[in-house]
């Protein structure tokens, strides 16, 4: 495995996620546009669906005081990571804790986390095709499996680059990082600012997290465009996973840019 990286090499790494938080601030016209259509179809959504979609403010509650049903096996993730530590000419090495994960070369982490987001966006495709073909009424099942698969994608990332899921105010950054994804200009700005303190203020404390119930209904305003295309069920099928393959390439993305990040500023800090 190669030595750890070189503070110049690390400060380089910085500058380029620097440089991607600016490229979120700027908001596309389709990307508002895309929200509309949900305030209009919003009178004759079926009552189920609005249930179903409200269930899931109490899943995401549910998810951050104990980690519900959406945690990941951590032995599987530190099995992922140790398969990326391989380089052509060397044998793997095993990574035995999610602690001993945040010691290991950014390349490593940065590998594992890709890999993770390729693969995890491809599942995503095959989902929304799936549940596309159901039409408008198969929402009530596509919303809240990507819902599920975008937290456990970012749950991966987060042990990707040494950080324990388990912990609540993990996950609570986790939820920033899933509302990041899906929130408009003002939102990335307010959210990139808070995160930016994470850790230097010994994190948020769960009373302190603001905004964790918009994520539904960012989630839900998303679908706008796909509810109006569901109402054809072959177009409903090819929207459906090309939508939720987007979905999970723009999670998989910030998790992967916030927790790297993280990592790097801890690592500058430690080398200091």
């Amino acid at each position: 495995m190669h030595p750890t990286e070189t503070k110049d090499e690390l400060l380089m790494r910085l500058n380029e996620i620097d440089k991607w938080e600016q490229e979120q601030k700027d908001i596309f016209f389709w990307e508002k546009l895309g929200r509309l259509p949900f305030a209009l179809l919003d009178k004759v959504t079926p009552r189920f669906l609005q249930d179903r979609i409200g269930q899931l403010i109490d899943e995401i509650g549910s998810y951050i005081q104990t980690g519900g049903k959406y945690l990941v096996s951590e032995k599987g993730m530190l099995d992922h990571l140790s398969k990326h530590t391989a380089e052509e000419k060397n044998a793997r090495h095993d990574v035995p804790s999610i602690r001993e994960a945040a010691h290991l070369p950014l390349a490593v982490m940065d590998r594992a986390a890709d890999s993770l987001a390729e693969s995890r966006s491809a599942l995503a495709t095959v989902q929304g095709a799936t549940t596309g073909f159901g039409g408008i009424f198969t929402l009530a099942i596509d919303i809240p499996a990507l819902l599920g698969l975008s937290l456990k994608v970012l749950q991966e990332i987060a042990v990707c680059y040494g950080y324990d899921p388990n912990d609540k105010k993990e996950r609570i950054f986790i939820i920033n990082c899933l509302q990041f994804s899906s929130s408009d200009i003002v939102g990335k700005k307010a959210i990139l600012e808070k995160l930016s303190a994470y850790d230097a203020e010994g994190r948020q404390s769960v009373s302190q997290l603001q905004g964790w119930r918009e994520v539904v209904t960012t989630y839900r305003d998303n679908f706008g465009w796909k509810k109006l295309f569901q109402m054809i069920p072959i177009a409903g099928m090819l929207f459906g996973a090309y939508f939720n393959r987007g979905t999970i390439r723009d999670v998989a993305e910030a998790g992967k840019m916030l927790y790297r990040k993280r990592r790097i500023l801890e690592k500058l800090n430690d080398a200091a």
